[in-house]
């Protein structure tokens, strides 16, 4: 009985001697540490043009300009340009062209007719002047305003014409055209039928100066002129008085000859 019970114990103590070790045999090694790839950089910001910057620096089409930022359309076309997708067409007005028309003309517009009028002024996509070519053959074209306002375009021998109701301005000029922006410099404002029933009153034309150079007092030539020949004629009326004071003497000789021989 004794020596069951020890060799029962030295079962039992030879067991948990070999457990650890078979712990350890049949443990997964441990994992090889992971290597981190690089973060990537984080792709730049998209540049845009600032179009209230660009229109400020060219021109002049301060008047415009103004118009744009008052109303807040400047706002509208610069989101529109940011859209690289499709981009956009602006015809821009000199300031001539504005002074050249009466103050009335505009300050009678409500605010949301003033906004349609600027957005009448461009297309919302881009078109270099080479397209404006096949463009001519859609008329009328839709602009930024809505269908109901449109534009006729016309290409004659390399001049590109802009047409509303009231006014059909040549682009003067393109003042920047790399996509997504295209503007181009009129030298009239576009005028829809939609806004002014009749052509709006040019503005008065300036008073001519006033010429300097007349003057209505003789100059002093004209009365150095005038005493010479005052003097000539002094000269020639002498001369005469002379001449019938010499005839007279002649005269009373010649009878006081003759009164001699009678007597």
């Amino acid at each position: 009985m004794g020596s069951k019970a020890a060799i029962f114990a030295t079962a039992v103590l030879a067991v948990l001697f070999a457990a650890p070790a078979l712990a350890q045999t049949s443990s997964p090694p441990a994992p090889a540490p992971m290597s981190l790839a690089p973060t990537p950089a984080p792709a730049p910001a998209p540049h845009y043009m600032d179009l209230a910057e660009l229109l400020s620096v060219a021109g002049p089409f301060h008047t415009f300009l103004n118009y744009l930022e008052k109303t807040n359309v400047i706002e509208t076309l610069q989101s529109q340009a940011n859209n690289t997708k499709v981009g956009i067409t602006i015809f821009v007005p000199k300031d001539s062209a504005f002074a050249a028309l009466k103050k009335s003309t505009f300050s009678n517009l409500t605010s949301d007719q003033l906004k349609t009028l600027l957005l009448y002024h461009a297309f919302p996509k881009f078109y270099s002047l080479a397209e404006f070519k096949n463009l001519s053959s859609l008329n009328p074209v839709n602009t930024f305003a809505g269908s109901p306002y449109t534009l006729n375009l016309t290409d004659d021998m390399g001049s590109i014409y802009v047409q509303s109701m009231w006014s059909r301005p040549k682009i003067a000029s393109s003042v920047y055209a790399t996509k997504p922006i295209a503007i181009y410099a009129l030298n009239k404002v576009l005028l829809p039928m939609q806004l002014f029933s009749k052509d709006p009153p040019l503005a008065p034309a300036p008073a001519p100066a006033p010429d300097s150079g007349a003057s209505d007092a003789p100059s002093p030539a004209a009365g150095k002129a005038g005493g010479l020949t005052g003097g000539k004629g002094d000269s020639t009326s002498g001369t005469h008085n002379v001449g019938a004071v010499s005839v007279a003497n002649s005269l009373l000789l010649a009878a006081a000859g003759c009164l001699m021989l009678l007597w």
